[in-house]
């Protein structure tokens, strides 16, 4: 499970690596109007929450950091992946059984229910590829090559479409 998380979050370096700052932070990209820094930020956030959690275990997405240097900066953008996969390199061998409670805000308020640190990672990897997929978009409009033709498509996507 690690390495199929690290692999794809490799490919988000690989894009990071290949745009300036000027193009990180470019909201002109309707209807949202968000920027790659910004999709980013929020994808990493998320793993980082189950890092800051687990000592405790007790997961809270909503706890997010929200560094705004990790928005406006592609080389914090990429430190901050690197440092989000030599922590998952560190679960290789860990209980994905063991159970943690998750809380997150679902919109009328606070719901806590109780995971496996395996389902909290696939969560956070799936809430990845999501964002991967709109970042594809944003990427597309703004002229960038994809790093990857696979590039924000969820593995279990059918590929032949007729």
């Amino acid at each position: 499970m690690i390495d199929a998380i690290k692999h794809n979050l490799l490919v988000g370096i690989k894009l990071l690596s290949t745009i300036d700052d000027t193009q990180y932070t470019d909201t002109s990209v309707k209807p949202y109007h968000a920027s790659i820094g910004s999709h980013m930020r929020h994808i990493l956030d998320i793993f980082a929450c189950i890092f800051e959690g687990l000592e405790d275990g007790h997961i809270d997405f909503t706890a997010r950091k929200r560094n705004p240097l990790a928005e406006r900066s592609a080389g914090v953008g990429i430190a901050y992946f690197e440092q989000i996969l030599e922590k998952l390199e560190t679960l290789k061998g860990a209980d994905f059984d063991q159970i943690i409670n998750v809380s997150d805000d679902l919109g009328l308020g606070m719901v806590t229910a109780k995971y496996t640190l395996a389902a909290a990672l696939i969560q956070a990897h799936s809430h990845a590829m999501h964002h991967f997929a709109s970042l594809g978009y944003i990427v597309t409009e703004l002229g960038i090559d994809l790093p990857h033709e696979d590039f924000g498509f969820n593995p279990t996507t059918p590929r032949d479409v007729a």
